[in-house]
């Protein structure tokens, strides 16, 4: 009875170590505390042999040992949060300077580069800042005008090109009042923003002035006289002032100019030299002589005394070349055919009875004219 005792308290201890090695598992101590009780309900009806009583025992099945599922760690790292649109550029276009564009050493210029915000946040104390390769001259960083989302903004920088000839390249950013940078999207690797020039000594041009060619005409005879008031006929010889009748004559002369239609005039110059004064026509009520540029109808008559006319110069003696570069030009722009002047005094006659005038011949006047054909 004793050994039946104490196999039956090994059995027993046996069977609670076996548990206790799957306490986790409810199903683990269930099946432990089925098979104990299965273990003594066979030892208390053994059947003795020979007066003893043996125990008829079959090994207990090791249950099968269970992984235990591991609970979360408990951790203070954050979740990641995905990565939001507040703040995001669009690079646009190049406004001034395009890459490439051709600089002289030290020349100065403005670039600009338009920007759009694509993000979803409004732009409020942000700034551009210089990023990388060459300032040229360039500030560190340059404000930001406020910019909300959608707007577009032109972002300008003076910039001063090296004064040594090379290529050159400066990259620019965009920083928050946080001090974050932005994105920018279709911008240099997805974050900047450029300046490229190429720096050239400057070349320097030959020139070469075109040719040109001079005529030197005279006024033409059958086109050129005087007219009197009261009329007294077109003689040939170009007069200026009062005859001795007390009559004011006026003297016309008309230049062929027909085969300088359309040129460029380079100078032109009127030459009286070859006149000659009779008495003084340049003082008292006469009051000088004026030289004046006129467009009258061939051929001369009475009717072209009073033609409106533009004055050039007031003589008070007889004169040198008289500049008349730009009155030709006009004339040989126009197409005309000729280009005429009238002398005529500036005062009414003098009632001395004695002729005071200018005279010329048509032979006696020149017109130089240099033009490029």
């Amino acid at each position: 009875m004793k050994n039946k005792t104490r196999l039956f308290s090994l059995l027993v201890i046996i069977v609670i170590l076996i548990s206790a090695c799957n306490l986790p598992s409810k199903s683990v101590e269930d099946a432990a505390s089925t098979a104990a009780a299965q273990t003594v309900e066979a030892l208390l009806s053994a059947t003795p042999i020979g007066g003893v009583a043996t125990a008829s025992f079959t090994p207990l099945p090791v249950p099968a040992t269970l992984t235990p599922i591991p609970l979360s760690a408990s951790t203070n790292t954050p979740f990641a949060t995905a990565t939001t649109n507040c703040n995001v550029a669009q690079f646009i276009t190049d406004v001034t300077i395009p890459d490439g564009t051709v600089v002289t050493p030290n020349q100065a210029f403005t670039k600009k580069w338009r920007i759009k915000n694509i993000g979803t946040c409004s732009w409020t104390g942000f700034s551009m800042v210089f990023d990388s390769g060459d300032a040229m001259g360039g500030p560190a960083s340059k404000a930001i005008s406020t910019l909300n989302p959608g707007q577009e903004i032109d972002l300008e920088v003076n910039l001063t090109a090296p004064a040594t000839p090379g290529n050159y390249r400066g990259y620019w950013r965009i920083n928050t009042n946080g001090n974050v940078l932005v994105p920018i999207v279709s911008g240099y690797q997805g974050r900047s923003f450029y300046v490229d020039v190429k720096v050239q000594n400057p070349v320097t041009a030959t020139y070469t002035a075109p040719a040109t060619a001079q005529v030197i005409l005279n006024a033409v005879p059958g086109e050129s006289g005087t007219l009197y008031e009261p009329a007294a006929g077109v003689p040939s010889t170009i007069l200026a002032g009062d005859t001795s009748s007390n009559e004011i004559a006026r003297g016309y002369m008309s230049f062929d100019i027909s085969t300088l239609s359309g040129k460029t005039i380079k100078s032109a110059s009127l030459a009286l030299t070859g006149c000659s004064a009779m008495q003084d026509p340049f003082t008292g009520s006469l009051a000088g002589i004026w030289v004046g540029e006129v467009q009258y109808a061939l051929p001369l008559d009475q009717s072209d005394y009073n033609i409106a006319g533009t004055g050039i110069v007031l003589l008070n003696a007889l004169p040198g070349p008289i500049d008349v570069k730009s009155y030709v030009q006009t004339r040989a722009t126009e197409g005309k055919a000729r280009f005429q002047i009238r002398l005529h005094p500036s005062g009414p006659t003098d009632n001395d009875g004695a002729a005071d005038y200018m005279s010329c011949s048509a032979n006696s006047v020149t017109l130089t004219i240099t033009y490029q054909p």
